[in-house]
This record gives C-alpha cells, sequence and structure tokens, in this order.
C-alpha cells in the first residue's frame, strides 16, 4: 500500500482530534488535534526561517514530545528530519551538522552547552531551537515555545519525494546517514504497524484512516525505554501513532526504572520497547523491587542486541505478554524475529522475515537449505542508501539477478522452516546497550594521551549490556585506568570509553602492524573476571 506516515497522522487529527497522541511521565498530554496543530505551527515556521523542501533538521533530543511533533513537521513539509545521538560530544555532533548540512538544530535546554559549542565548530550556519525545560534557554537560542505558537495548518499532502535519515554508526568508519524515502519506509513498517497490533493490513489509505479509529481494536499504548533516536523506539512510536495509539514518553534523558514501571502501570502500557538486556534488565529488577507486575504489557519489544533467556523469564513471569527480539538493521529493518509468549518458549528461535533471504559466498539463496552458513540480506522496499558514500552504498545495496538487496553483514547457520541461528557480524563494531562503537574512533581518543604510546579496542561480553568497551594499551608514563577513561569521554561519547582497561608491555604487532584481536580478548576477559568487572 503507497502511503505516508504525515498524511495518516493528520487524517487521523481531522477524524478523532480529541484521541490521546502523546502523554509524558509528567502528566503533559497531546491529542492528535494538538499535534497536528503544533507541527503544522513548526512546518510554518521553518519554511520562514528560509527551510526549503528537501532541506535537513537535526534534533539533539532525548525522548521528548517535541521529538515526535519534529518529525511530523519535517516529513509533511517534504524537509528531512535528521535525529543525532544525545550523548554526543560538541566536535562529533559538529561533525554530523556538517555531514547533513542541517541548518536548524533542535535541542533541550539541558544540552545547551552542547548545542552552542557545536553550532560555532559546525561549517555550516545553524539555528539552535531551544527546549525550555524550566530554567529558561540559552542565549541567542530561538524558544522552542516561540516556533510551535502559531495557527498554520499542515500543508494537505506530504511530498512524494521526502526523506528521513537514520545516522547508524555502521560497521566501519565514522557515523552515516542511512537514506530512507518517507513512502518506502511507510511500506517497509505495513506488517510491524498492523500485523504485530493485531490489526489487519490496510490496502488503501482510507482503509488505514478507518481502522486508526475503530475503537473495536485493541488499544496500542507504547512505552518507549529505548531513545528515539535509534530505529526500533522510533518506528514502533510512529507505528504507534499510524494505528491511532497512543506514544506515553518518559522525557529523561536516562533509565529510572522504577518510575518506568510505575508510568507503565498507571497508563495501562500495552507495549514496551526496550534495548534487550539494558534495559529489560533493570524493569525486571525494579518490578520486583516494587512488588509489581506488568498487567497490561502484552507485548515487549526489543531489537538488535543481546536479549538473554534469563532477562526473557523474569519479564515473563511478570504478567501474561509476548517478548519480541528482532534481528533488525537501520539498512533493511526487520530480518528475523525471535517470539515467546511465556517461559515454556524460551530461549526461542529466530524466524526469518518473508522479504529476507540468506546467500551463500557464492551469491547462492540457501534459507531453505538447513545446515547452510550464510550472510542475511533484505529485499522489498530499501533505503535509497548512503548519504555521500556511493562506494559504501553500492557495496551494501547490492543487484544480484536483477533485484536489489540490503546486505549489513551478518552471519546466520540455516535451520528448518527459516529458522536461523545468528552466528555475528563480520566486523569489529562494538555493540553495548545498542550504542554502535567504532575501535579506531576510540583508538585514536586514547592515544591523544601522553603517556599512551600504542592502544587497540575490542568488545568483551558483558552479561546487561551484551558488550562493553575494553582497552589493551602501552604507556609510557604514569596514567591509570580511570584517568584514560577520563581522557576519553572528554573526546568522544561517555558510551565509548573504555569500562576496562589493561596495560601491556607491547601489542605484539605483526611487521605489517596487525595484531591477534582473538588472544587479546581472551586476555582481557581473564583480566576483567580476575578485577572482578562486570560493567
Amino acid at each position: 500500500m503507497e502511503g505516508h506516515y504525515s498524511d495518516l497522522w493528520q487524517a487521523i487529527a481531522s477524524a478523532d482530534p480529541d484521541r490521546l497522541a502523546l502523554k509524558t511521565v509528567d502528566g503533559e498530554t497531546w491529542t492528535y488535534g494538538r499535534f497536528a496543530r503544533e507541527a503544522g505551527s513548526l512546518a510554518a515556521w521553518l519554511e520562514r526561517s528560509g527551510v526549503r523542501p528537501g532541506d535537513t533538521v537535526a534534533m539533539l533530543l532525548h525522548n521528548r514530545a517535541e521529538f515526535l511533533i519534529t518529525f511530523f513537521a519535517c516529513l509533511a513539509a517534504g524537509i528531512t528530519p535528521v535525529p543525532l545521538n544525545f550523548r554526543l560530544r560538541p566536535a562529533e555532533v559538529a561533525a554530523l551538522l556538517d555531514d547533513s548540512g542541517s541548518s536548524v538544530l533542535i535541542h533541550p535546554a539541558s544540552l545547551a552547552d552542547v548545542a552552542t559549542e557545536a553550532a560555532q565548530l559546525a561549517d555550516v550556519d545553524v539555528t539552535l531551537v531551544s527546549v525550555d525545560e524550566g530554567e529558561g534557554i540559552a542565549a541567542g537560542a530561538i524558544s522552542w515555545a516561540e516556533t510551535v505558537a502559531g495557527d498554520e495548518p499542515l500543508p494537505p499532502h506530504a511530498p512524494a519525494d521526502g526523506e528521513l535519515w537514520i545516522y547508524t554508526g555502521g560497521t566501519t568508519g565514522r557515523p552515516k546517514a542511512v537514506r530512507w524515502s518517507a513512502p518506502s519506509f511507510f511500506e517497509v513498517q505495513l506488517f510491524a504497524a498492523y500485523t504485530l497490533s493485531g490489526r489487519p493490513q490496510p490496502e488503501t489509505m482510507d482503509d488505514a484512516i478507518r481502522i486508526s479509529v475503530d475503537s473495536t481494536y485493541p488499544p496500542m499504548i507504547n512505552l518507549p525505554l529505548a531513545p528515539f533516536m535509534h530505529g526500533t523506539a522510533l518506528t514502533t512510536s510512529m507505528n504507534t501513532l499510524a494505528v491511532g495509539g497512543t506514544v506515553l514518553i518518559s522525557s529523561r534523558a536516562r533509565l529510572d526504572a522504577e518510575a518506568a514501571v510505575r508510568f507503565a502501570n498507571a497508563e495501562g502500557a500495552t507495549r514496551l520497547i526496550v534495548a534487550g538486556d539494558a534495559i529489560g534488565m533493570p524493569i525486571a529488577d525494579a518490578a520486583r523491587a516494587l512488588g509489581v507486575g506488568l498487567p497490561t504489557v502484552a507485548s515487549i519489544m526489543s531489537s538488535g542486541m543481546r536479549f538473554s533467556a534469563e532477562t526473557k523469564k523474569a519479564l515473563h513471569e511478570l504478567g501474561d505478554m509476548e517478548i519480541i527480539d528482532l534481528l533488525a538493521s537501520t539498512e533493511g529493518g526487520g530480518f528475523a524475529v525471535t517470539s515467546t509468549k511465556g517461559v515454556a518458549d524460551l530461549p526461542g528461535r529466530a524466524q526469518l522475515f518473508p522479504t529476507a533471504v540468506v546467500f551463500d559466498e557464492n551469491f547462492r539463496q540457501v534459507q531453505d537449505i538447513p545446515g547452510s552458513r550464510g550472510i542475511l540480506a533484505q529485499r522489498g522496499a530499501l533505503p535509497l542508501g548512503y548519504h555521500r558514500d556511493l562506494e559504501k552504498t553500492r557495496a551494501t545495496f547490492p543487484e544480484i539477478e536483477g533485484e536489489r538487496y540490503v546486505i549489513p553483514g551478518d552471519w546466520v547457520i540455516v535451520q528448518d522452516d527459516r529458522h536461523i541461528e545468528f552466528i555475528g557480524r563480520g566486523s569489529g563494531v562494538i555493540n553495548t546497550g545498542g550504542e554502535k562503537v567504532y575501535p579506531l574512533e576510540v583508538e585514536e581518543a586514547l592515544l591523544t594521551h601522553p603517556a599512551i604510546t600504542d592502544a587497540a579496542v575490542l568488545g568483551v561480553p558483558d552479561p546487561r549490556f551484551g558488550e562493553v568497551v575494553a582497552a589493551v594499551v602501552v604507556r609510557s608514563g604514569d596514567v591509570t585506568a580511570d584517568e584514560l577513561a577520563a581522557h576519553v569521554g572528554g573526546i568522544v561519547a561517555g558510551y565509548k570509553k573504555p569500562r576496562h582497561v589493561m596495560f601491556r608491555e607491547s601489542l605484539d604487532r605483526t611487521p605489517t602492524g596487525k595484531i591477534d584481536v582473538g588472544r587479546l580478548r581472551g586476555e582481557v576477559i581473564a583480566d576483567r573476571g580476575a578485577s572482578g568487572g562486570t560493567t
């Protein structure tokens, strides 16, 4: 079905303006009418500010209503919304402002220092829009309240050539923006939006509007506890709004697990979005500490990181729910899903989506041949590619026998009935709590310290975060592990700094400069275990 999120949201606002769209943990609410009205005002302000269709607007926002309002306004006006990781340092934000060409950066007042410095460092001219969190906004910034104070209507129909970009750490190099056509993004989400919420997939836009306001379907009340800046929390929120549901918003940069459990139960949340063990484990612990379950939660969804059977068991014991564990990527959406409806289903088995295939080394499809080893691929509605990286686009989105695929690099073993076993990604990217860390960037930060002469960064297993960043370093002077971590944390985002540092006299590099990563990883795991490190 052809469609567009912003057209559908606007239609719901016209058909049922008093329907609840957003509610924050502090109790502020947005009906679909208010949601559309503020998006229309923001779109008009952006136009008056010289932002045209095809231009980009960057968002340095944690989970706040302003994030979704900005998305709505941009999609409706044909402006490209560009979420940025709110944990990044000023220089990192500036680099992405330059890469995306964004002339507007929307941020909360709590990140005013980061946003202001980033705007000063960027080569592009950037207008700052600041969300007042109760203590005023940064000098020189435009107040968010001013941008949404008008009453201008949204454009009646979103441009068909509009885009949205999501930055991904990828497997090599600096973050790259994955460019999605807005209509294609809607198309690829139809299964998740409708089938996974107990609704039939619409065939027309009129069908979609009718389904969204039909009270006979079970309510969809979604509480994303993973950040909007990542694909799963964002897409499930967009899908919730597509079916006329309500998005609950924590309005916090950090997880408060007990507050999240109370919020979910008070508002009757039917779905939680977590980031594997990193969020699922604290939620289960908090519910037990409070002596409550999750009685209204019908499903919990996670994507792209470690979600252990132990954590799933603890969550299943809190209520009658389905746990949906997706193997997905920013570039291709869902490839496979592991679904469990109770403790008896654990650990569960991953099954390929209908549009996913497995290629062997000769690019023959082997997804129906048990025992085969291959690399995951996806077909159908796909991104346009990577922004300003034609070579990487060609490599990741190859055309095979006349059909275009995306191949992010995940290797699997094929089992029966299109089930698979994930065996890893063929690169050194570290996935820590859902955040991707490229080792070279951290190594470069380590080597700026005057006492460090060589460094290697790698991921090691962690029971909560899946992996944590570890560093093996050679030093020529006095420096402690804590001092090194603090030094790195002043250069790159906090989640990138090493959680464990091991000192060696040499990395035993070969004459060509290579190191034995497998051996080093084993040494780090042993060293970390001996020191009692767990985070």
